[in-house]
């Protein structure tokens, strides 16, 4: 079998994938860190929907930002990765946490991005996108 493939002849996860989840969970606590730091409060953390999935919720005053996490050998290959469809996931994804959470409506929405990089502190990228 592949060794690209998502799963293992086992039916788990292919090591090349567990070594991509488990990155991608650093890169996050990381930017969850960082956040905190600058007074973000955290809303949640890989919150899942049918639609998709939010990386970071975080409240800082009246603005409810919806965080896109991305690792990559370098911040510019992590900006370029955040592609139009995935945004779209993202915003659906939002829609959905707010119908869950209706008292946060009245918050400003907003739609960031973190690029990681190694050895890198992460960089936010305030309202990197708007719907």
């Amino acid at each position: 079998m592949n060794a690209d493939r998502s799963q293992s002849r086992s039916g788990g996860p292919s090591v090349k994938r567990r070594r991509a989840d488990r990155a991608g969970r650093s890169a996050e606590a990381l930017c969850a860190l960082a956040l905190r730091l600058t007074g973000h409060h955290i809303l949640a953390r890989r919150f899942r929907t049918p639609v998709g999935e939010l990386d970071i919720v975080a409240r800082k005053g009246p603005v409810l930002a919806f965080i896109e996490v991305k690792a990559r050998a370098s911040f510019a290959l992590a900006a370029e990765s955040i592609a139009a469809r995935q945004r779209q996931r993202v915003e659906r994804a939002a829609g959905a946490y707010l119908a869950a959470h209706p008292a946060l409506a009245r918050l400003d929405p907003r739609f960031d991005a973190m690029l990681v990089a190694p050895w890198r502190w992460p960089r936010h990228l305030r309202d990197a996108w708007r719907p």
